[in-house]
């Protein structure tokens, strides 16, 4: 539930007169346009707030994965987590540009999901599952019924194999959709075949510091300029879009313009029944408006007139803004006008249009809600568990409507008890069944006016003779978790096979477990306000996991994602302790300091293998003692996240050229990393698909066998390479100084090696060290071989 501070700021940035406004805007198109994309960040903002509210088109993201596989830079989540992260995240990019949202993968254990970046579309499609992918697009084109679709990407080489298959499969579905014979269950969904209209391709190149399109784009047959930009923000689109495109906060998204012209250009490759050519506009050809729609072949003289007054109707709407009266009046008439006329339809014709007059009909109602009401909202208090009781809080000023009516959405099985009521507030008492399933983690869709998640209101009322129906989404979601919620600290601990077996005491906050299922050695038990973790004298070689049992099930964590710029959003994880058993020796005299920017847990490993490290703020890096340490690791993005730390680089040389040792973990080239400005010399290859190693099994050559990063205190060999996930490494250095030294050489199946993931120059009496493995998540995944590689990377210079 949001506080009184959050929801007066909200009433204050979301005045009436704006929402009115939006709400108008929808209505001049009848046009969906469907822009498809691989992540969460791959929309194409800018273009689809000009066809949003230049247009008044409908638009629709197509999705297909929740991003988990990606980077975070904004803090830990990592996996199902940033998953969700980035899942809220998209919703609110499509809420600024009033968006809908198809998600077409379901999280990590969906097949359809982000494993991580690719450079091939053939081995995506088949990672996903190709019939899955098209299956899935297929009936989001027959759901939406898109008359453009618009893929963000092309499938070229030197594109990222995500983008590649989601064009392809893109393209591939739209003869399928329009086939009566592809996916016949569909049927059972209410749903019919659709003949998407056109498929453009962008004629804009995808090549940048990330990708590198070896084929130019097609030829341009729209060149698309709008002139004026936003009436309501007086921003141009390209700034709408990256108002939107900063939302994707965790990755870093959302820049400020200078003078944008707000032009796209597009190719028109597929147009259903005629062949593709040059265009003046992309709405030519198609049915824009309803006095378009009038037109339709076979559509009765009455039905047509009906339309072509309604549109009338609705451009007079549009000219009375901000006058309500007047707006009310002409929007009741044209949605009237609007239901005779679909009456007077026959079936046959009905095929095409109805959808649209169907859309249209809920925008108006949309309209002529804020037209006639003040404040609409609800909120649900109280812990959503099996068994509990919640609140719904309804509040609605709505003076221009007859007859309101408030009718909770609730998930089957659950019912609302109505415990208050007066003209403008109403509370309902929710009951949960005890065997309720716990809310997901990944919605299927989201519409930006309503109807979202497992709960919300359905609210009509009576205006000029007709019944008028929304969709109130609550101020927070609906979620239904455990009860109880139980946090351990640590959640991962080492042991290591060459120390003798100690006792790892761990800290429970929340939820009090009674019993833990433990591997065969290992024991539990209750000392002060700790459990203590006993191992086997000899414990074998791995990891090991703990679990606290609570009420006869595993315990689960819940944790709010809170960050400023989404929804608060809930992840429920499961509860439980990860032991690694490694052969693993310390680096002798190593005091470390670590330098993070909150976006890997590199500090936290350190620490859990045994080693001394202090943090490093703001005040240590200008005016502390760096001799202190005999080794600094910066963490990845750091020089981006910390200005602190740009300022601290002539302290940092110093510190090497002293006797220090600097390890840099990896850094994009947007992450404030200056070539110039490390100890020597060391460029980050651009764009980094040519400079990084996707296979996470690939082959690694060691060039320098007997250098003291690979053979002190730990001589890393062939095993210490096995069980790497997702990836070996990526943004590795393409030049750089001769004094650094090139440790390793590995590549993808059929590509030139790559010598830049590991780099080490004597500089002075110290050393500096940059590693572009992706050594932070393999610590994650507790790869035995990380954790030995990194004990020897913080060794003293």
């Amino acid at each position: 539930m949001l506080d009184d501070h959050s929801r007066l700021a909200r009433a204050v940035h979301q005045p009436a007169l704006v929402r009115l406004h939006r709400a108008l805007s929808r209505l001049p198109s009848v046009l969906t346009v469907m822009n498809t994309g691989a992540h969460p960040d791959d929309e194409a903002n800018g273009l689809l707030a000009a066809l949003r509210f230049a247009y008044g088109m409908r638009i629709v993201v197509a999705c297909s994965t929740r991003g988990e596989g990606g980077q975070n830079a904004l803090g830990p989540e990592r996996g199902g987590a940033l998953g969700v992260l980035r899942t809220a995240e998209m919703e609110e990019a499509a809420r600024r540009i009033d968006a809908d949202v198809a998600w077409l993968g379901h999280g990590p254990d969906d097949p359809v999901h982000d494993f991580g970046f690719s450079k091939n579309g053939d081995d995506t499609l088949l990672r996903w599952g190709k019939e899955r992918i098209l299956e899935r697009l297929v009936r989001a084109y027959r759901q939406y019924r898109p008359d453009i679709v618009i893929p963000t990407f092309l499938d070229v080489p030197g594109q990222h194999g995500h983008h590649r298959a989601m064009t392809r499969a893109a393209e591939t579905a739209l003869a399928l959709a329009a086939d009566p014979a592809a996916f016949p269950e569909h049927a059972e969904l209410g749903l019919t075949p659709w003949q998407v209209s056109k498929f453009y391709l962008p004629a804009w190149s995808g090549a940048g510091y990330a990708y590198d399109d070896e084929v130019p784009p097609p030829p341009a047959t729209l060149n698309m300029q709008i002139v004026g930009g936003d009436a309501v923000t007086g921003l141009a689109y390209k700034q709408l879009g990256e108002w939107s495109r900063a939302a994707h906060a965790s990755q870093g998204m959302g820049v400020w313009r200078d003078d944008p012209v707000d032009q796209w250009s597009l190719h028109l490759k597929l147009r259903a029944g005629a062949s593709p050519g040059p265009e003046h506009d992309i709405r030519d050809h198609l049915p824009a408006s309803l006095r378009d729609l009038a037109g339709t072949p076979g559509l009765m003289d009455a039905a047509g007139s009906a339309l072509r007054e309604a549109q009338a109707r609705i451009d007079a709407a549009i000219a009375a803004f901000p006058d309500r009266k007047l707006i009310g009046g002409s929007l009741a008439h044209a949605a009237l006008l609007i239901e005779d006329a679909r009456k007077g339809m026959d079936r046959s014709i009905l095929n095409q249009p109805g959808h649209r007059l169907d859309r249209k009909l809920r925008e108006i109602d949309a309209a002529l809600f804020e037209a006639n009401a003040n404040t609409a909202r609800a909120f649900f208090h109280g812990a959503g568990y099996p068994g509990a009781q919640v609140g719904l809080e309804v509040s609605i000023d709505a003076p221009g409507l007859a007859n309101l009516s408030v009718e909770p959405r609730l998930p089957e099985g659950i019912e609302a008890k109505e415990v208050f009521h007066e003209p403008r507030r109403v509370r309902y008492a929710i009951a949960i069944p005890e065997k309720a399933s716990y809310t997901g983690h990944y919605p299927p869709a989201f519409d930006p006016m309503g109807g979202n998640g497992p709960a919300g209101l359905h609210i009509t009322g009576d205006l000029d003779g007709r019944r008028i129906e929304i969709d109130l989404d609550p101020e927070k979601l609906l979620t239904i978790g455990p009860q109880q919620s139980l946090s351990l600290d640590p959640v991962f601990a080492i042991v290591r096979a060459d120390a003798p077996a100690s006792s790892i005491r761990v800290q429970a906050a929340g939820a009090n477990p009674t019993v833990w299922q433990v591997p065969q050695g290992w024991s539990v038990r209750r000392q002060d306000n700790y459990w203590v973790i006993d191992p086997p004298q000899q414990a074998k070689a791995g990891v090991s996991t703990l679990v606290p049992i609570l009420d006869g099930r595993p315990a689960s964590s819940v944790r709010i994602m809170a960050y400023p710029h989404i929804q608060p959003v809930p992840f429920i994880a499961p509860t439980e302790v990860k032991i690694l058993t490694l052969d693993v020796a310390l680096p002798n005299g190593a005091r470390i300091a670590y330098v993070g920017g909150g976006s890997d847990n590199v500090g936290m490993h350190m620490r859990r293998l045994g080693l001394d490290v202090t943090d490093l703020g703001e005040a240590d890096l200008r005016t502390g003692s760096l001799s202190d340490f005999t080794t600094i690791v910066i963490g990845i993005f750091a020089f981006g996240l910390r200005r602190d730390l740009q300022d601290a680089a002539g302290r940092l040389h110093r510190f090497v050229e002293e006797g220090g040792h600097l390890v840099t973990l990896y850094h994009r080239p947007t992450d404030g990393w200056d070539p110039d400005r490390t100890p020597r010399r060391l460029v980050i290859g651009s764009p980094s698909l040519r400079w990084r190693v996707t296979d996470p099994s690939a082959p690694v050559t060691v060039l320098k066998p007997d250098s003291p990063l690979l053979t002190s205190p730990n001589r890393i060999d062939a095993g210490d390479w096995h069980g790497w996930d997702k990836e070996r490494g990526l943004y590795f250095a393409a030049d750089y100084d001769p004094a650094y030294e090139e440790l390793l050489s590995l590549n993808d199946p059929d590509e030139p090696p790559l010598r830049g993931s590991l780099l080490s120059a004597r500089i002075g009496r110290g050393r500096h060290t940059h590693v572009a493995l992706v050594l932070h998540h393999q610590l994650d995944k507790l790869v035995p071989g990380a954790f030995r590689l990194l004990a020897n990377l913080v060794q003293p210079a």
